[in-house]
């Protein structure tokens, strides 16, 4: 018996092992039961970044935690699965390891691919619309080989904790990005990147998928693309599914 390949699936911000987080083993099982869930039609899997809240990839030694996770990833890649990582801003430094063993794609910034007759522009949502300085900055520093390698001395036993503390007042604070006004952002994003596409004819985008913000937000922009923000897997359980001829938001109940 072959499954039935037809769906492709979009999720974000899982933030698995975070400390503000009370039972990670339930929320780990949790992700792990859906993916086990959509595995009999899932073709594609695309995790649009924050799916760990932190992650910092040493060349030997490999970090704690995120076993049956990784387990399921790669159960799923070896079936067949295609399955595409976005680095996003708490997850960035994914380098080799992943998908060397896991066998997936990873990717950073922007993404534009066709699935299935529609064209979509696929970015975790922290590198487009409108970004205060002060993230812009920060940002560029995280991605900096420089400071990476710097970081990359300090032994674990202080930067762990150190990243889970910023990761939680992070969150207390309302994070690095103002909520307010920022799917509009978006949405003037989408809106002129299909205007460019028209003129120079490098093709329109049907949807734009973003995630970061931990908003659940779908909007028909002019010229008949929509845009969506994904939610999340803290509160919202939230996710987008493709079958060919339309893309719905849903929330995983199980």
């Amino acid at each position: 018996f072959k499954p039935m390949r037809d769906l492709t699936y979009f999720l974000s911000d899982l933030h698995l092992g975070a400390g503000y987080i009370p039972d990670h083993r339930a929320h780990e099982r949790r992700v792990v039961d859906f993916l086990r869930s959509i595995e009999p039609r899932a073709k594609r899997i695309y995790l649009l970044g924050d799916i760990l809240d932190y992650w910092w990839e040493y060349r030997d030694v490999v970090p704690r935690g995120f076993v049956r996770f990784f387990g399921e990833l790669a159960r799923l890649a070896d079936s067949g699965v295609e399955i595409t990582w976005f680095k996003g801003n708490h997850d960035i430094w994914i380098f080799d390891y992943l998908p060397s063993e896991i066998g997936l794609e990873v990717h950073d910034g922007i993404m534009v691919r066709d699935i299935d007759g529609a064209r979509f522009l696929l970015e975790h949502g922290d590198g487009v619309g409108r970004l205060p300085w002060s993230f812009r900055r920060l940002r560029g520093l995280f991605r900096c080989r420089v400071a990476q390698r710097l970081f990359a001395a300090i032994h674990p036993r202080w930067t762990v904790g150190f990243a889970h503390a910023w990761s939680s007042h992070s969150r207390k604070t309302g994070g690095y990005v103002p909520r307010q006004g920022v799917e509009e952002s978006l949405v003037e994003y989408a809106e002129e990147y299909n205007r460019e596409a028209v003129r120079t004819g490098a093709g329109k985008i049907d949807y734009f998928i973003f995630g970061h913000l931990h908003t659940l937000f779908e909007q028909q922009v002019s010229g008949g693309a929509t845009v969506v923000v994904l939610g999340d897997w803290i509160s919202r359980f939230s996710y987008a599914v493709w079958d060919g001829k339309s893309l719905k938001t849903e929330k995983y109940t199980g």
